[in-house]
């Protein structure tokens, strides 16, 4: 009698792009306002990426849109929006093409060999690197100039503050147009919402 093989168990097929690791919202009971803006942008970070790597290839790169832009434009926008406003904008920091998102025209571009699981790669490290500028500094510290803010004295540059709570806008406006463009292609809400 020949002896029973075991069956080879399925291999699943590999995702395009790694799974996010959910982070969830702050406590309710969270009271600092530093902790709590952190917390909401590690958090928003983690749900614009898990809906980015929900989505297939083919609909990464496809707008269904009217303004034309496609998720993974979205994303690598993100990227470089948090990058231009605390190392650029609050720090002084020379950072080589601030508007790498954008084409010639002003429009959100991406590169065809550029791939979601690097921009996301690229959106949690530079959540690690806001996280590392905004950790011990108070919130009513003024951005340095000479970045993305001149240093000719005609404006006075905007707080920490205000600069977290406008990174957190733009991520909670933009992670609800990602559910919108789910909607809209299958005609479903996004499970992770």
């Amino acid at each position: 009698m020949t002896p029973a093989v075991p069956a080879t168990p399925a291999v699943p097929a590999t995702p395009a792009v790694p799974a996010t690791p959910a982070v969830p919202a702050p406590s309710p009971r969270l009271s600092d306002p530093q902790d709590l803006l952190l917390g909401y942008l590690d958090h928003l970070r983690a749900m614009i990426a898990a809906k980015i790597a929900a989505m297939p290839e083919a609909d990464l790169r496809t707008s269904l849109l009217p303004s034309g832009w496609s998720p993974l434009e979205l994303l690598k926008h993100l990227v470089h929006m948090e990058r231009r406003w605390l190392r650029w904008g609050f720090l002084g920091e020379p950072v080589p093409a601030p508007h790498g998102d954008k084409d010639a025209s002003g429009r959100w571009h991406v590169g065809p060999d550029e791939t979601a699981a690097e921009l996301i790669a690229a959106l949690h490290a530079g959540g690690q690197q806001t996280r590392a500028i905004v950790t011990g500094t108070p919130l009513a510290t003024d951005s340095a100039t000479g970045g993305r803010f001149p240093a000719d004295g005609q404006a006075q540059p905007p707080t920490l503050g205000w600069i977290l709570f406008h990174v957190l806008q733009e991520y909670a406006r933009h992670s609800g147009h990602l559910d919108i463009v789910h909607e809209l292609g299958s005609g479903a809400p996004h499970p992770a919402g």
